[in-house]
Order: structure tokens, then sequence, then C-alpha cells
């Protein structure tokens, strides 16, 4: 069920999680690779563990608003069926992971409760 809202570029930085599973993970470590590279981005390590409040597996990928009308279409478009949350870095991290959370895919659930 996809009943999430899409990305919209209204916030200075942002996060795309890519979420993955063990059959998904060689997938998912290319594709956050070549957006490092292809975009110039930060892609931070592929976490086969849970990590802060995701429930699955999940690799960051951090970007500006500058980056963002590029990097979104591509990521939407060759993500092959991954779940992606994409938030804006506020500085306020429940309202980032709620208020500020976007979705290419089906969403997944986040674990509110650290944060």
């Amino acid at each position: 069920m996809n009943n999430s809202k899409r990305p919209i570029n209204i916030h200075k930085g942002y996060h795309a999680h890519v979420y993955f599973d063990q059959e998904t993970l060689d997938f998912a470590s290319e594709l956050c690779e070549e957006a490092g590279e292809k975009f110039g981005l930060k892609v931070g390590r592929v976490h086969q563990k849970l990590v802060g409040p995701h429930t699955k597996w999940s690799c960051q990928i951090t970007f500006g608003r500058k980056s963002f009308d590029e990097f979104i279409p591509w990521l939407d478009e060759n993500r092959g069926g991954l779940s992606v949350l994409v938030h804006a870095l506020t500085g306020d991290d429940l309202a980032d992971h709620t208020k500020y959370a976007y979705w290419l895919g089906d969403s997944v659930e986040i674990n509110l409760n650290g944060l």
C-alpha cells in the first residue's frame, strides 16, 4: 500500500534512507554507491542491522536542495522496487521522520520511540 507523500524540494538538506534485506543487499549497495558517484553525494554505511529509528536494514544518502531535482527522479527510477524514506534535516528529528517524511515506493514503519 502506498499512501505516502512524495518528496518535495522545500528544505535545505535531506537524508534518503534506502531500505533493503538480504535478498536485495547487493542491488541496494550498488544503487547507493552509484548515487554517490553520479551526484557527488555523501553515502553512509550499508547497515546490515537496524540503526536508529529504522525497522529495516538501510543505507543513508545525504543531499541538499541543489541536488534534489536531479537526484530524486533518478533514485525513484532506479530503486528497483526498494522503499526509500526521504526526510528533511531541520534539526528536529521527530518532525523530520514524521511531518517532513516522504516516500519513494511503499512506506516502512519508523520506530519513533528514541526521537
